[in-house]
């Protein structure tokens, strides 16, 4: 739990505050900006929340902060309602689980919910509130994991949930060989004629992406949106494989249609097939530029 005692100055007065272990993952910053906002590199409360919508979001990104590091000077009455909001409808059938994990470095992870078994893209923290709704809700079939980094609490998930894993075999480690379902080669694999995965080698030489009706695409450490660029782009200080592959793949990748970009680290994107499009071809470009 976040200390009072170790309550950064920067904070505004008021109820929530973050303290000086965050670890500037950004999650709470995209998931509440109208709360948490960027100082000297850590996040801060710059709004305490003044109506239930903002108080609700506020709680929301307290639960998902991997570090524990927001905290409320009072004991909030209302944590359960929060809690039972999670994991949060991002549209449609897909949500936003929550709960991020520092195994992962805070990285987001979703939930497709899905008549013929659901799917969990990537591990949060396995926490009784988020485990109790995933039932409700139907359960796991399957755990996508899109590459070794954002892995987290995948083993306990699948011994829960009885659910089968899945993993690019040259992203496999010590802690995922026993994943069940190990992908080799560069072709892609259909799981169902709705969920497509592609291999896009680069962050790391394993990583995959999923499309879902192509139209929600999560992509792991591949793809986000960048609020230093102002645009979609990948992170060359984060590429742990190779750089040249990686724009390989994006090259790739710009052939695909989609609307949505769901990524474990930075923001999410939407928009018209035409402005993805149009975004995919910056972002290669930018990519490029990075090559010298």
């Amino acid at each position: 739990m976040a200390t009072l005692k170790l309550r950064r100055s920067e904070n505004i007065d008021g109820d929530f505050y973050v303290d000086t272990t965050c670890i500037d993952c950004d999650t709470c910053r995209w998931m509440t900006p109208e709360v948490f906002n960027r100082n000297d590199e850590q996040s801060a409360v710059y709004h305490q929340p003044t109506n239930e919508a903002e108080r609700l979001a506020a709680l929301q990104a307290l639960l998902a902060c991997p570090t524990s590091s927001i905290g409320t000077v009072e004991k909030p009455k209302d944590v359960k309602a929060a809690q039972e909001s999670l994991p949060i409808l991002v549209t449609e059938n897909v949500y936003h689980c929550g709960y991020h994990s520092e195994k992962s470095y805070g990285a987001a992870s979703y939930f497709i919910q899905l008549a013929e078994g659901n799917i969990l893209v990537d591990s949060p923290r396995f926490t009784p509130p988020l485990v109790k709704r995933l039932e409700e809700m139907g359960g796991i079939r399957y755990i996508y994991l899109t590459h070794r980094d954002d892995v987290a609490d995948h083993q306990k998930f699948a011994e829960h949930f009885q659910s089968q894993r899945i993993l690019h075999a040259d992203d496999i480690t010590a802690d995922t060989r026993n994943v069940e379902i190990q992908l080799t080669g560069a072709e892609e694999f259909a799981l169902s004629p709705d969920l497509l995965i592609i291999p896009v080698p680069g962050h790391s030489r394993g990583h995959t992406v999923l499309l879902y009706k192509n139209k929600f695409l999560f992509t792991g450490d591949h793809l986000a949106w960048s609020e230093s660029y102002h645009q979609l782009a990948a992170f060359r200080d984060f590429c742990w494989y190779s750089w040249s592959e990686q724009i390989k793949s994006m090259r790739k990748l710009a052939g695909y249609s989609f609307e949505w970009v769901l990524p474990g680290h930075g923001r999410r994107f939407h928009g018209d097939r035409d402005t993805v499009r149009q975004q995919m071809q910056k972002c290669v470009e930018l990519m490029e530029s990075f090559s010298g």
